[in-house]
């Protein structure tokens, strides 16, 4: 059983090819992946609006994309894509997930994990930064 965070992309990017981990610049990434960190899991992911699920260390271009204004039909296509991918990279009987993503990133995703959670659940932006911030095992991020 291996345990796995997955992180919703945010809209602030660098202007320039970057590692995922150093690509999105919000004060809420960073604070997502500090917390995911703290978590000690197997592994973490990025889920990307266009690139679907992405490691940490992938070069990725910056893009201009969001499921937040996608259609059902799109955000549907989207999840059988990340779906795909984390079936190459995780057992959904037996691993855990740590998800750090709003329902429009997982509503469709969901239904193929038997074992997870999502402590952001329900939170506006204000909530999610100061739970976040209030994670005494997550790292301290600069203002």
């Amino acid at each position: 059983m291996a345990k796995i965070v997955l992180i919703s992309c945010v809209k602030s990017k660098l202007g320039t090819k970057a590692k995922a981990r150093n690509l999105y610049t919000s004060t809420l990434f960073k604070l997502m992946l500090s917390y995911a960190e703290s978590q000690k899991p197997d592994k973490i992911f990025i889920l990307s609006a266009k690139y679907g699920l992405v490691g940490l260390e992938e070069e990725l271009e910056p893009y201009e994309k969001t499921l937040n204004k996608a259609t059902k039909e799109e955000r549907l296509q989207w999840s059988r894509k990340v779906v795909e991918q984390l079936k190459e990279k995780a057992d959904f009987e037996s691993d855990e997930f740590v998800l750090l993503a709003g329902k429009n990133y997982l509503e469709f995703i969901l239904p193929y994990l038997h074992k997870y959670s999502v402590p952001l659940e329900g939170m506006g932006i204000g909530k999610r930064l100061k739970y976040l911030k209030g994670n005494k095992n997550a790292i301290k991020v600069g203002q």
